[in-house]
């Protein structure tokens, strides 16, 4: 059992002074925010969840990442409602199933759910992956749109389920919390999260590699051998043209985001832990993992004709132009 696991099975209802985990030297990766501020930086996430959960209605049961988007909306709720009713009451504390919860259990379910969200970054890149895989390629596919929503469903509550028992009984995480009286909390200590850029770092890694095998794959077979130019020769054209317009469907639209991001590389300034998972970087990764999955496996012979099933987008419009002469060659 960890060190944390260890100190909330002793202490974790008591109210008295340091009766929650306390470090007394928070480290370079925290920052301490006012709860008042936590509140509405909460409230407004919640706000921009619901927006987009409710701009993707009519496709969000069809994907892993709109399943997941809507119970990150009612987590990210929920912890909303719990923070905002011990922060306007006066006592500065509620009981809750025969518990009583003080301003330590905001501080503490803060940092819990921060690094909960952590530990989901990448999990959730790669099940988006795979599902948006097997869109494209239209293999592994449930045989009914009922089928897929329970799916994502199953898969979505089992990911849940494991991080946060990562979290509690694995991870080597203790609290960061202030050791005075509840009632003189004004402020938590809160995790930065530096998974954003990590994953989005890899992949336009991979998106750029992708466009640079394209290019090289044309720049090889400029001159093929006689049997093979009639039958060979359209079939990077072809790649190149899906890689350069997919690449410029995704630029269009999140360029901006791109360039915050890169400010953020650039800048020494940290995303809270709790807010670095949320709607919009799930519609964000949504179009990037399209791209690079279109651009990775790029099943041109699919694509060209209108056969291959592109995975639902709100913000990105995946269509292909090709030439019809290019396309004849085959």
């Amino acid at each position: 059992m960890t060190a944390f696991a260890q100190q909330q099975s002793l202490q974790i209802g008591s109210p008295y002074r340091g009766a929650l985990p306390v470090k007394s030297s928070p480290r370079l990766h925290t920052m301490n925010i006012p709860v008042s501020s936590i509140l509405l930086s909460l409230g407004g996430k919640c706000l921009l969840n619901w927006t987009l959960v409710f701009l993707q209605s009519n496709h969000i049961c069809k994907s892993f990442l709109g399943v997941f988007s809507f119970s990150l909306a009612v987590v990210d709720t929920t912890l909303t409602l719990f923070v905002a009713t011990l922060h306007i009451h006066a006592d500065g504390y509620i009981f809750l199933l025969g518990m009583q919860m003080t301003r330590y259990h905001v501080c503490l379910l803060v940092q819990i759910l921060g690094q909960v969200y952590n530990g989901l970054q990448w999990p959730v890149v790669v099940l988006a992956g795979l599902d948006h895989l097997c869109t494209v390629t239209q293999r592994l596919q449930p045989t009914t749109a009922r089928a897929r929503w329970y799916l994502c469903f199953i898969v979505t509550a089992f990911l849940w389920y494991l991080t946060a028992a990562y979290v509690f009984l694995l991870s080597d995480f203790i609290p960061v919390l202030e050791d005075v009286p509840h009632s003189q909390i004004h402020q938590c200590w809160v995790f930065h999260t530096s998974q954003i850029l990590q994953v989005a770092m890899l992949l336009i890694l991979t998106l750029g590699c992708a466009m640079l095998h394209a290019r090289c794959s044309v720049g090889l077979l400029k001159n093929p051998p006689l049997n093979d130019q009639i039958t060979g020769q359209s079939r990077p054209h072809t790649r190149r043209s899906i890689v350069h317009q997919a690449v410029h469907t995704f630029l269009s639209t999140w360029a901006l985001l791109l360039v915050f991001l890169a400010v953020l590389f650039l800048l020494p300034v940290g995303i809270p832990a709790y807010l670095g998972l949320n709607a919009a970087w799930l519609c964000f990764l949504n179009s990037l993992l399209i791209s690079v999955v279109l651009c990775v496996v790029c099943p041109a012979s699919q694509i060209a004709p209108g056969l291959a099933t592109v995975p639902a987008d709100s913000f990105c419009e995946w269509r292909f132009k090709f030439s019809l002469a290019a396309e004849d060659r085959t």
